[in-house]
């Protein structure tokens, strides 16, 4: 169950960041970041108070607010990043070391112990990742902003992990409460680029509580699965912008996103069965 929350965590995911792709088309990063952050704050509040709670202690909601904290910080570089056209090297970077660092910290900090075969799925993982979002060439400020928004991945997806189970939701509501404290600023800067029609505001709300739920079937899995396990499997979802491209858009594949997205395949694989 905690491989398929994992996955489902993933497809959601990829979803919501083909549509914020899309969105971002038309309106500035910084509007579907903040308001899609707002969507996120008003769908997790309501999904705690849907779910109950056993017992909600404030050591739980303070490793909700720094997952919130990283979601704020990944999503601030990411689009700072692809702002200036670097896709090529953000989107690998921020990816694969995202899960690096979170496999990395799980094992030697949180005392994760994956088997063989999880490891070999983990160890294939990282490579699909990249061939997936077309990892190439480029460097400079691109890298930079990866690998502080994989940083910020990192956080967002370790810290969640630490909440009792008995809290309930109510870590993701802190979470996405966070993240709008740490975009504020940002959103303060780009306050002219915040009037939107009616329906541009609603799309971003509604990406944002789609990447809430995210975070909550992420929550769910992290709780029945090991969580370098849950890292990893959530974190496949760059492959699913792809096939939308493809399905949707009618995009061209790179014989490298082909080689990704058979390598995601055979980790998924290796990584339910571990």
């Amino acid at each position: 169950m905690g491989a398929l929350l994992a996955l489902s965590s993933a497809v959601v995911y990829g979803i919501v960041d083909f549509a914020g792709g899309l969105l971002s088309r038309h309106i500035h990063h910084a509007a579907v970041t903040f308001l899609g952050q707002l969507g996120g704050l008003l769908l997790a509040c309501a999904a705690a108070l849907l779910m109950p709670a056993g017992a909600v202690h404030t050591t739980d909601l303070l490793w909700g607010a720094l997952s919130g904290v990283g979601s704020g910080v990944a999503m601030r570089f990411l689009n700072r990043g692809l702002s200036r056209g670097a896709m090529s090297v953000v989107v690998p970077v921020s990816a694969v070391t995202g899960v690096a660092l979170s496999v990395l910290c799980g094992v030697l900090v949180l005392g994760d112990r994956p088997g063989a075969v999880a490891w070999l799925g983990i160890a294939v993982t990282v490579p699909a990742l990249w061939f997936v979002s077309g990892g190439g060439g480029g460097a400079g400020k691109g890298t930079a902003d990866g690998l502080l928004a994989s940083a910020g991945v990192a956080v967002q997806y370790l810290a969640l992990g630490q909440a009792a189970s008995a809290s309930g939701l109510w870590p993701v509501a802190a979470g996405r409460a966070a993240a709008v404290l740490v975009l504020l600023p940002d959103a303060a800067r780009h306050a002219r680029r915040l009037r939107l029609p009616p329906g541009r505001c609603v799309q971003a709300l509604l990406i944002g509580a789609g990447a809430a739920l995210g975070l909550v079937l992420y929550l769910l899995a992290a709780q029945r699965q090991l969580l370098a396990i849950a890292v990893v499997l959530a974190s496949l979802y760059p492959a699913l912008p792809v096939i939308l491209g493809l399905a949707l858009l009618h995009e061209r594949i790179s014989r490298r996103q082909a080689l990704g997205l058979l390598g995601a395949g055979v980790a998924t694989v290796l990584l339910t069965l571990g």
